[in-house]
């Protein structure tokens, strides 16, 4: 079975392709594969569908590495459109494609590059049911009561700003809590973030994954975050993987330009699938 790997800021993804599947993908397979010594070792798997509608190269599911799977993730899809290109599913640089979380728009705009409207983020979603048409609210974990913005960029974002703590903050130790707090009932991407004008450092806590390297979606809700707070527009997120620029709209549309690359092609072995298909 063929795939190639793919990274974004760090935050490495495998890309399959629906067709070479020998077996449904299930999260006890998905688990297997992503796993970071027994399998191949990644963030995720992007799967590649065929698409239902002809305007959408192609639907793209994303897999977190403990089995479930996520509405959307900035990373990913960049890399899922990159590998589209290359692979040629599509022979132009602006397309569209389908996800979980609605139609996105990708524009490749360079070697590598790609700039990639969102829609338009929400402050007050199902995934924050209590919470009010600002989004604010506070959650706790590890003893201490957090403030936090929620922020729906086609998944669910907790922000939290943080201030001078951020790099000391033990992130296995408080992000766990927060995902999973029943504020939450899909669970949670959480963000800690630091605020200086146009500029935010953020470490990130992925659902489904924990401590990142990066999130294109994660840093898409730090923008924002960071923009009902006063920052201008466009935003430079630094991640601990490097830097993404989000533009946020007067009506919270979010575009997202970053970069990805391919870092291997292989093929799982006939041992490695005989032990999946057992699964």
């Amino acid at each position: 079975m063929r795939f190639e790997k793919w990274q974004a800021l760090g935050n490495d993804y495998i890309v399959i392709e629906a067709t070479a599947l020998p077996w449904e993908l299930t999260p006890r397979r998905i688990a297997a594969i992503c796993a970071a010594h027994f399998g191949v070792g990644s963030d995720g798997i992007l799967l590649l569908v065929e698409a239902e509608e002809e305007r959408h190269v192609a639907r793209l599911r994303i897999f977190n590495p403990d089995g479930s799977e996520a509405e959307l993730s900035g990373n990913g899809a960049r890399e899922a459109v990159l590998y589209l290109r290359r692979s040629g599913w599509v022979d132009r640089d602006e397309f569209a494609i389908i996800t979980a979380a609605g139609e996105i728009r990708p524009v490749i705009t360079g070697p590598g590059e790609v700039r990639m409207e969102l829609g338009s983020a929400r402050l007050a979603s199902a995934d924050f049911p209590s919470g009010g048409r600002d989004g604010r609210g506070t959650v706790h974990s590890n003893g201490r009561e957090w403030g936090f913005q929620h922020v729906n960029v086609g998944n669910p974002q907790c922000v939290i700003e943080v201030g001078d703590e951020l790099e000391s903050l033990d992130l296995e130790a408080i992000g766990p809590q927060i995902e999973r707090s029943e504020l939450f009932p899909n669970r949670t991407n959480v963000s800690f973030i630091r605020v200086d004008a146009a500029r935010v450092r953020a470490r990130i806590f992925e659902r489904g994954v924990g401590v990142s390297l990066s999130s294109g979606t994660g840093a898409s809700g730090a923008a924002v975050a960071a923009h009902l707070r006063g920052a201008p527009s466009p935003v430079t997120v630094e991640l601990d993987g490097g830097e993404l620029t989000v533009e946020v709209g007067a009506a919270l549309e979010l575009t997202l330009i970053g970069s990805a690359e391919p870092v291997f092609t292989a093929e799982l072995s006939d041992e490695f699938i005989a032990r999946l298909t057992a699964l």
